[in-house]
């Protein structure tokens, strides 16, 4: 049986142009090569199926692969690695990972661009990268998977996606929130959010389908923007309020948003439920403990987790376009008067 010669390296620093002793000190990342070079040499060692990651330094447990995980650059929400959602994500990101007996390493890069996230990934000596966000890079993500499939992102499905990614179910949960207030009677529901990063654009869309399958008017004096922060949304909620604004009801676009927003309305000794509704979305795990435990959209960062490294690592090298959804459901608890 034919079987394919063994890349040794000797010829990996041939085909690089390199001497044997420059292509192992770059497979073992030495800052006396430079990055264009190790780029190179790594880009080689994948081609030819050099097996670099066993040359290297073992860890100390031996894993069975390695997982990059990378934040864009902050775009209203995404790539606040402060955000609790992002904490949760990262746990299941891990417990997966751990199941299939990889390591993980989170990257300080924070690309921003094409170049960016091209050179996160050349630089990346991993089975794999995880981007935990889309931000603005939908087609700058489309251009990567022309000529890289060892990537995956956490983020909504686009139109026109060519690329691999594993997101909530966005529109379903802005329309289950937003139905859900209009069954309890609201009349004159909020959406508090950032709309420009992809995610929180799914969500209003849903708001807006829930409200006109609820017989309500989507008014567009209703969506309110706020950043994803308690303080920028309590700041929101204040101005509101001062402006005397009529409202009942609030679907925020994250658990932060609405819990900013409860603070700013118990401050001015507004009741919430009995004079406003609101409901978050993440499910953080402190919503529950909030002086008004919080209702929310939850999104399973467990089974998020478990996609995201199964992809990544199931993918037999296949690349295309690939979305698995997250289911969004509707937790019910005090802020929104229905226990």
């Amino acid at each position: 049986m034919d079987t394919k010669p063994t890349t040794r390296l000797e010829d990996l620093a041939k085909q690089a142009g390199v001497s044997i002793s420059t292509a192992s000190r770059a497979l073992n990342d030495s800052p006396a090569v430079n990055v264009r070079t190790k780029q190179k040499i790594w880009k080689l060692a994948r081609e030819l199926d050099y097996p670099f990651r066993h040359y290297m330094p073992a860890g100390p447990i031996g894993a069975n692969a390695t997982i990059t995980i990378v934040v864009p650059r902050p775009q209203s929400r995404e790539g606040r690695m402060a955000d609790p959602f992002f904490f949760e994500l990262l746990a299941g990101i891990g417990d997966a990972a751990r199941e299939r007996g990889c390591d993980i390493l989170l990257s300080y890069i924070a690309p921003s661009s094409y170049d960016e996230l091209a050179t996160a990934m050349s630089t990346s000596r991993s089975d794999g990268v995880i981007f935990l966000g889309q931000s603005t890079l939908h087609d700058a993500f489309n251009r990567l998977a022309e000529t890289e499939d060892r990537f995956v992102v956490w983020g909504a499905a686009l139109p026109e996606q060519a690329y691999c990614s594993v997101g909530s179910d966005n529109i379903a949960g802005g329309r289950r929130a937003a139905a859900h207030l209009a069954r309890l009677g609201r009349q004159k529901i909020i959406f508090l959010g950032d709309t420009d990063a992809p995610e929180a654009g799914r969500r209003l869309r849903g708001y807006r389908e829930g409200l006109e399958q609820s017989g309500l008017e989507y008014q567009d004096r209703l969506v309110v923007p706020a950043h994803f922060q308690v303080a920028s949304a309590r700041a929101v909620v204040e101005s509101l309020i001062a402006e005397k604004a009529e409202f009942d009801g609030i679907v925020a676009a994250s658990d932060l948003i609405a819990l900013g927003a409860i603070q700013a309305l118990r401050r001015a000794g507004v009741s919430v439920p009995d004079d406003v509704s609101v409901i978050g979305y993440d499910n953080v795990p402190f919503g529950v403990y909030a002086e008004v435990p919080l209702t929310t959209i939850d999104q399973d960062t467990g089974k998020a987790g478990r996609m995201l490294v199964s992809k990544l690592l199931d993918s037999s090298g296949q690349r295309g376009p690939d979305h698995d959804r997250i289911p969004a459901e509707l937790i019910v608890r005090a802020s929104c008067g229905a226990l």
